[in-house]
């Protein structure tokens, strides 16, 4: 976010910020001791990285504390540009008091976790960077968080994060004393290049995700969606970085005029900005590829679920199939078992009779009535009849 330098908002307090209330070095001191009781264990380690006092892009003297830099600064009308690292209470009370920061530029550097943004208070310029670097043994994005005071003869850093590598900046800088005695304006410039640079092999590494992505994205297996849900929230954290970057060269070169730039410090910053638009434009590139990516996964798991609901369905209806054969078959075979269980009841119908009169009894009325050998051809007979068609009735034969 970029805030106009004459906006209200850049010098107004925060309501309910824990600098309400005071004003310059004062509010700093208040935010410090606001601090003081979570910061205790770090107030004790060394948190000064470098610190120098420059004149003329010459590099004049080491100081060996904050005290002695402010001396020689002022004794020899130079440039002090002092790097912190993760600073206590003491070190960023100093600065703050020293040169005047605003407390509000102060409690963004105690607090940590800002957004990328560019504000200026008076004469100071303070910029929040998003860093970032590629972790190839882990395939992730590591983001840091930079803070850049830059006034009209000091340059403070406050990192929060390993990266970047701000000494690579100084010894840059450093071979290069025409640029470096063009002022603190100049060392943002470096800055600024070193933190655009770094974010080209994290365009690299997330392009190469990406493309194995692509490569695995028609196995449809569940690790595919995660890793591209862990994608997108990579770049989706990286756009958080980038975009307002882009937004803070352009206010820099806006104000170029106004706060005097040198021109060979716009024509840098231009092609920082150029470089930061490349990057800006890829890595909204790389959001729509994944979100594409991330419909056809969708499409081939709905593709893939619609098949085996198909094969399903299939195997569902050759088993109603298959069993639909086994009803015939049963309702036939009954048909059968009753075709044959009327005939035997049909033909065991003379059997009985025959076998009555078959007995060998000497008292047996119909033996010795003449009529009684055509009347149990005749019972016979009428039986196998009314059987018969009393099975046909019922359908069984």
């Amino acid at each position: 976010m970029v805030k106009d330098p004459g906006s209200p908002d850049s010098h107004a307090v925060r309501p309910g910020s824990l600098a309400s209330g005071y004003s310059g070095p004062a509010g700093a001191l208040a935010v410090g001791a606001a601090w003081a009781a979570c910061r205790s264990e770090k107030d004790d380690i060394m948190t000064m990285v470098d610190n120098a006092v420059y004149v003329d892009g010459l590099r004049t003297d080491n100081p060996k504390n904050l005290d002695e830099t402010y001396e020689v600064m002022r004794e020899r009308g130079g440039m002090a540009w002092i790097g912190l690292y993760r600073p206590g209470l003491d070190e960023l009370t100093s600065v703050a008091n020293e040169f005047s920061l605003h407390e509000l530029a102060v409690e963004d550097a105690l607090h940590g976790h800002q957004r990328a943004k560019l504000e200026r208070y008076g004469d100071t310029l303070f910029t929040v960077l998003r860093p970032a670097r590629y972790l190839d043994d882990v395939e992730k994005v590591e983001f840091g968080e930079l803070h850049v005071f830059v006034g009209p003869d000091f340059v403070v850093t406050v990192r929060h994060a390993e990266s970047p590598n701000l000494a690579k900046v100084r010894h840059r800088m450093e071979a290069a004393p025409e640029l470096l005695s063009l002022g603190p304006q100049a060392v943002l410039y470096a800055i600024l290049d070193e933190v655009a640079d770094q974010y080209e092999p994290v365009v690299a590494g997330l392009e190469n995700d990406i493309d194995e992505i692509e490569d695995e994205l028609f196995s449809a297996g569940p690790d595919v969606a995660r890793r591209i849900y862990e994608l997108s929230r990579e770049v989706i954290e990286f756009q958080r970085a980038t975009h307002p970057l882009r937004a803070m060269l352009e206010a820099l070169e806006r104000g170029a005029e106004k706060y005097h730039l040198d021109l060979e410090l716009q024509r840098r910053l231009r092609d920082v900005h150029d470089h930061v638009i490349r990057v800006v434009e890829r890595v909204d590139a790389f959001r729509v590829l994944l979100q594409s990516a991330l419909t056809v996964h969708a499409t081939l798991v709905a593709q893939q679920q619609n098949e085996e609901m198909r094969r399903l369905s299939e195997s569902s209806l050759a088993q109603n199939e298959e069993m639909r054969h086994l009803t015939e078959a049963g309702l036939a075979q009954n048909e059968e078992v009753k075709k044959i269980s009327a005939w035997a009841a049909i033909l065991f119908a003379p059997t009985l009779v025959g076998t009555v009169y078959g007995m060998n009894f000497d008292v047996m009325p119909e033996l010795a009535w003449p009529m009684g050998y055509p009347f149990a051809l005749g019972l016979m007979l009428a039986m196998g009849v009314v059987l018969y068609l009393s099975f046909k009735h019922r359908k069984w034969l």
